[in-house]
């Protein structure tokens, strides 16, 4: 199948110059240091304007691999709960991206709950948008696209080890890239107190702390189930260093301080 852009000219520009012109402007002050191999990476996903800088940041950091496993929410009550998609391409005004299909028929294989679903997967932007920086960064690259819709904690963990178990095996270098903004609508100091807190146990790579603070604390992060998965896969490789690249609110672009979204771009090993 080939799965059409849902989010050009909307979340980022949907002409190729400048598309390609945005990427290269976000990622531009990362252009000449030496890029660092990480197992993993925690990017927003916000529109461009608002959260680009931040994405940028991180991507242009990091060594990119030519398999990436690209870990999203599913922002709509629509499909499978985790929904993954195992042949055919992703189009965006760049071009189009294979899916890394021997990848995830091993992750399907180890992870039964990973369910073959387009649906869930049609209009969901929050892996769409993360493909043109990948694009710019590395032309010749596939991929595995894992839309999550659920919270429970006990089939996140298990989603995390079964990815966790793949990567171990894997012979080839695999990026895991996650898709989350963090905190929502809320003013800007306290989305930014409560992001701490989150990022605290992501640092840490707690996978069960991320998930009671974020509970107990009332933060609205809508990638909290793939990081929850992330960081136990992390946990089964045995990573244990990260690093909080930058992190930013929309306020900082649009100046209205009142009703803000918190943006965290963080490398993992």
């Amino acid at each position: 199948m080939l799965r059409l852009p849902a989010v050009a000219g909307q979340f980022y520009p949907a002409n190729p110059q400048e598309l390609s012109s945005q990427v290269e402007k976000f990622t531009k002050a990362e252009k000449f240091r030496e890029k660092m191999k990480v197992r993993a990476c925690l990017v927003p996903h916000a529109g461009y304007m608002y959260s680009g800088g931040v994405a940028g940041a991180v991507f242009g950091r990091i060594s990119l691999p030519r398999k990436i496993l690209l870990l999203g929410v599913r922002h709509y009550p629509r499909g499978e709960a985790l929904a993954i998609l195992s042949e055919g391409a992703w189009r965006t005004p760049l071009g189009d991206v294979a899916i890394e299909t021997p990848l995830a028929m091993r992750l399907r294989k180890e992870c039964p709950a990973l369910r073959e679903d387009s649906v869930a997967h049609s209009r969901e932007h929050s892996l769409e948008v993360e493909l043109p920086f990948l694009q710019v960064l590395t032309r010749e690259f596939s991929f595995v696209p894992v839309a999550v819709g659920t919270l429970c904690f006990d089939d996140l963990k298990q989603t995390g080890d079964a990815i966790g178990r793949v990567l171990q095996e894997a012979t080839e270098e695999i990026l895991i890239v996650t898709s989350s903004d963090m905190n929502h609508y809320e003013d800007d100091e306290t989305t930014r107190q409560k992001d701490k807190m989150a990022i605290e146990r992501l640092l840490k790579l707690d996978a069960k702390g991320l998930f009671e603070v974020c509970h107990e604390e009332h933060i609205s992060m809508c990638g909290l189930g793939p990081a929850i998965a992330m960081l136990t896969a992390l946990n089964h490789l045995g990573v244990d260093t990260a690093e909080l690249v930058r992190y930013a609110t929309s306020g900082d672009v649009s100046g209205n301080r009142d009703e803000v979204v918190g943006y965290a771009g963080m490398i993992f090993g």
